[in-house]
C-alpha cells in the first residue's frame, strides 16, 4: 500500500521530517519526506497497510510544536522504493 500526504500549517522548522523518518524506519515503511517551497511538508509512504496508516496518523498530528491545519492524503500505486529518506 502507498500513500502520499501533504501537510499544511506550521509544519516546517518543527522537526516534522525527522519525526516522520524515525517513525518510518521503526515501522519498516519505505518512501521519503520533504519540505516544499510553499511551506508544506510532503511525504510518500509505502509498506504494510497498518504501518502506512500509522504514519498517516502521525502526519495528521505532527510532532510537538507543529500545528497541522490540513492533511491531504492520496492513495498511489506502489513504486518499489527501498528505505526511507529525507529529501
Amino acid at each position: 500500500m502507498s500513500k502520499r500526504v501533504l501537510a499544511k500549517g506550521r509544519v516546517q522548522g518543527v522537526f516534522f521530517r525527522d519525526t516522520v523518518r524515525n517513525a518510518a524506519e521503526r515501522e519498516g515503511v519505505a518512501g521519503w519526506v520533504r519540505n516544499n517551497p510553499d511551506g508544506t511538508v510532503e511525504a510518500f509512504f509505502e509498506g504494510r497497510p497498518d504501518a502506512v496508516e500509522r504514519l498517516v496518523s502521525l502526519a495528521r498530528q505532527g510532532p510537538p510544536g507543529a500545528r497541522v491545519e490540513a492533511l491531504e492524503v492520496v492513495e498511489e500505486p506502489d513504486q518499489g522504493i527501498e528505505g526511507f529518506r529525507v529529501r
